[in-house]
């Protein structure tokens, strides 16, 4: 894979893949859709990256949306096979047995707001801006933003949005809980105070962020691999269930917990009042 689009770097077992076409906003071209697949295939496989950070090239986008440019010319054929690679590139991300956190760094409109809902967690910058704005040109989301849109914010909200296009700012996404939190992180000037650009506004430190969300992964990589899967597993398989089948599913994973020397190393821990060092068998 030659990495045009897309950046994949180890961070001591933390991967940050960065969407790396900053000149257009980060745009999920095809190309980089294919590229972010044959990354999450490494993450999946590579016992030595546990977790991951996605975010965007530049200071003003996570990504700005899919590439208009190839969309513009598709017929409801062609549209249909781009929808379903797109939804199963997003659901393959969604199901990683390791958490992956988007590090929303600008906008996250269309195809970039559905890459960051598909996300595990979401953390947003300050200026972060989300939304599904498709309506404009006359389409609808397709990479699941409609589905996993009315399920973080509820149905109502998501179908506003839908249809007007509208777009949330941080702190409104955060309330909504589109996002689970909203990062600080502005540039420091040689004096220590808050450094601002030619017209007054704070400036963007995107290192800071980036710490922020690598702090966050570090934070649960300190727990046990395979206990931190079985909890996405379970999120992931009973959310669309009813209850009882969903307890079903909890129940199942938490007796496989038991099967694994991190459980028994994890209890003996706490018992003996020491850290645990889980070993992910």
């Amino acid at each position: 894979m030659n990495p045009a689009h897309l950046l994949l770097e180890n961070y001591d077992g933390v991967a940050v893949l960065t969407l790396n076409r900053p000149a257009r906003l980060n745009a999920l071209s095809r190309q980089t859709l294919a590229e972010l697949d044959q990354a999450l295939i490494v993450l999946e496989r590579d016992g030595n990256l546990r977790a991951a950070v996605l975010i965007g090239a530049g200071p003003k986008a996570f990504a700005a949306g899919a590439d208009i440019e190839e969309l513009a010319g598709l017929d409801p054929r062609a549209a249909r096979q781009v929808s379903a690679e797109g939804q199963r590139i997003l659901r393959r991300l969604e199901q990683l047995p390791k958490p992956v956190i988007a590090a929303v760094n600008g906008f996250a409109l269309g195809g970039g707001c559905e890459l960051a809902m598909a996300c595990h967690l979401r953390l947003a910058a300050p200026h972060a801006r989300f939304g599904q704005p498709e309506v404009n040109l006359g389409l609808i989301p397709g990479y699941g933003g409609t589905q996993r849109l009315a399920r973080l914010v509820g149905r109502g909200r998501a179908t506003e949005l839908c249809l007007t296009g509208a777009l949330l700012g941080a702190e409104e996404a955060h309330r909504l809980g589109l996002v689970n939190r909203v990062v600080t992180a502005w540039a420091k000037d040689e004096q220590g105070e808050l450094a601002r650009d030619e017209k007054g506004q704070p400036v963007f430190d995107r290192e800071a962020f980036l710490e922020a969300a690598l702090s966050l992964a570090r934070e649960i990589l300190a727990k046990a691999p395979l206990a931190v899967a079985g909890c996405l597993e379970a999120i992931d398989r009973g959310l669309d269930l009813g209850l009882d089948a969903g307890l079903a599913v909890e129940r199942d994973l938490f007796a496989a917990c038991f099967g694994t020397e991190d459980m028994h190393e994890g209890t003996q821990a706490f018992l003996e009042k020491r850290p645990a060092r889980f070993s992910g068998r």
